[in-house]
């Protein structure tokens, strides 16, 4: 038995897993992917204290090297179930079943789909969700971004270095993004934006060749000959497995307060997949740090005869 199992490896988990493990408790961190969760798909990181720019790849391996250099044991697997109901936790993966005196929970969020025609058909044969991932396979051709948020922008800005054109599809007749990325797509020659307007179906033969916009102000549908799309119209908490056991909101976060608490005693929560009014690396760390102290405190009251 541990002391303590971390679900999610992202900036949150691993963050709780040094502050775990500085305390002198045992901890075990899952994930089914890799370390760093959405930071390490960032292509550039500019507003973490004392670090003036760095990719999110390199903040990655910086933070998943200091967990392991304090003789973390990440594993990646995917968990499959919990129960939470139980004097102790438990948590199933696809490899093993593991039990703990506490749990945090640091699963992050996840891209929101658009859920439009022939979007799940064309998932990596053209729709993507990542364009720092699987940007480099659309060099010199022209694709579609959709959103208007931060997301959005930097995927746009990021595509534009290596393809010929990028289109930007935003519902709003404005973007929802810092100013300095609307100044920068706004500046750059091979950005193209279209307002008001919805993205409405997806086609292709074995890989996308074009989509469909639906443009509101004009009542018109245009189709737009492209060779791939990237969704970037936000996020939703990725915790279907843990959220039939905890309050969630109407949107889905686990609730919590500052504390990181959730409405079961043992199991906190720390990171994007909680409540809370900003969602950035700083305060998924910050979340880390708060749910393992607040975990190991109560290891210290609750748990000091097993």
């Amino acid at each position: 038995m541990h002391d303590m199992i971390i679900i999610g490896a992202g900036p949150a988990g691993i963050t709780a897993a040094i502050y775990a493990l500085r305390a002198g408790v045992s901890v075990i961190v899952f994930d089914r992917n890799l370390y760093g969760g959405q930071a390490a798909i960032t292509a550039q990181i500019e507003n973490y204290p004392a670090i003036k720019s760095i990719s999110g790849a390199m903040f990655a391996q910086k933070l998943y090297q200091h967990a392991v250099d304090l003789k973390a044991d990440i594993k990646f697997e995917e968990v499959t179930a919990v129960n939470f109901s139980d004097a102790f936790q438990t948590i199933t993966t696809n490899k093993n079943t593991y039990t703990a005196k506490t749990v945090v929970v640091a699963t992050g969020v996840k891209r929101r789909e658009l859920n439009c025609e022939g979007e799940k058909k064309f998932v990596g044969k053209g729709v993507s969700y990542c364009a720092t991932c699987d940007g480099a396979f659309f060099r010199n051709k022209n694709v579609v971004v959709v959103g208007g948020g931060n997301t959005a922008l930097e995927d746009a800005l990021f595509l534009s270095n290596q393809c010929q054109n990028v289109t930007i599809v935003h519902r709003r007749d404005t973007f929802r993004a810092e100013k300095h990325l609307i100044d920068a797509v706004l500046s750059r020659k091979n950005i193209t934006i279209l307002y008001d307007s919805n993205v409405k179906s997806i086609k292709g033969d074995s890989f996308v060749n074009a989509v469909d916009v639906y443009q509101t102000k004009q009542n018109m549908t245009e189709t737009i000959q492209t060779d791939g799309i990237f969704i970037a119209i936000g996020y939703e908490p990725d915790n279907a497995m843990v959220a039939p056991f905890l309050e969630v909101n109407t949107e889905g976060y686990i609730v919590s307060n500052e504390y990181c608490h959730t409405n079961i005693e043992g199991v906190f929560v720390a990171g994007d997949t909680r409540t809370k009014p900003l969602r950035q690396i700083v305060t998924a760390c910050a979340d880390g740090a708060v749910a393992a102290t607040e975990a190991v405190s109560y290891i210290s009251v609750n748990c000091h005869k097993f």
